[in-house]
Parts: structure tokens; sequence; C-alpha cells
């Protein structure tokens, strides 16, 4: 049977960073399941929890007026979801629905913020890999709408 702390061990979000951030991390975990339609999340409400992806997928969206709801990125295995619970005011900016059955970590922001404040190099690690996904994701929205506007 894997402990919470293993499976975050195994996560790619977690993959460079000191073990001792897992122990003081893992408090604040949780496992979660999501079935397909479900919310995990929706924009304008506050952001407490922070996920890591085991199973499953997860489509981000945004709501555009007279269009409904459109997916912006499809998020699977092995990715976090969920940055705001980083940066004030805390608030979700986006809507994540699960696709499918999906099973995920859940962990408590506002605990992992508590944690950031009492250690510091616990925090810089966790802002780094947040910033890094966020840079992947930029760039790859980048491409995207190159694409979109048959630029490449």
């Amino acid at each position: 049977m894997k402990t919470l702390e293993g499976i975050l061990a195994q996560h790619p979000f977690f993959g460079r960073m000191d073990p001792r951030c897992h122990q003081l991390i893992v408090g604040c975990a949780s496992n979660v399941r999501f079935n397909a339609g479900e919310f995990i999340f929706q924009e304008g409400r506050e952001a407490d929890v922070f996920y890591l992806i085991r199973e499953g997928r997860v489509a981000l969206e945004v709501v555009a007026p007279g269009h409904g709801s459109l997916t912006i990125e499809t998020l699977g295995r092995g990715d976090m979801l969920g940055w705001s619970w980083l940066i004030p005011p805390y608030r979700f900016r986006f809507d994540a629905r699960a696709v499918e059955m999906t099973r995920l970590i859940a962990l408590d922001g506002k605990c992992l913020r508590g944690k950031c404040e009492e250690d510091h190099e616990l925090g810089y690690e966790l802002v780094k890999e947040v910033a890094s996904t966020l840079g992947q994701r930029l760039d790859a929205t980048r491409f995207r709408l190159l694409d979109i506007y048959g630029l490449v």
C-alpha cells in the first residue's frame, strides 16, 4: 500500500524537491476523486486547494459570453492544478471540470501557506515549481495561438 508521502514523492511536481519537503507537505494532503462532469473548482471562488492529478483528465474552462464554457486546456496524469492558492487574493481564475473519473491529491492551500511562512526554503521550492509549470503552460498557449492564427 502506498503512503501519501510516497505518492507525493513520485509525482512529477515534487520529483525535483528535497524529500524533506515531502515530509512537511504530507500533513496538508488528502486523496480526492471527482466523477466525469463534476466541477473541481470554479472561477472566482476561494482558492483554498491545490491539486496534483494522479489519474484522469481535467478541462480548464472559461465562460465566454454568448458562447458558454470554452476549454482552454486539458490536463492529465502528472499535472498540477490550481496555482491560485499561492497568490493573493486567493481566488480561482478558471473553472476546472473532470472530463472523466479523476483521482487527485488535494493539498490544503491555507495549510501550505502556513508551512511556507514557517519554512521559507519550502516556500521557495514551491514557488519555483509553480512558476516553472506556469511558464510551460504560457509557452504552450503561445504556440496554440500562433497555430490558430496560422503563424507557424
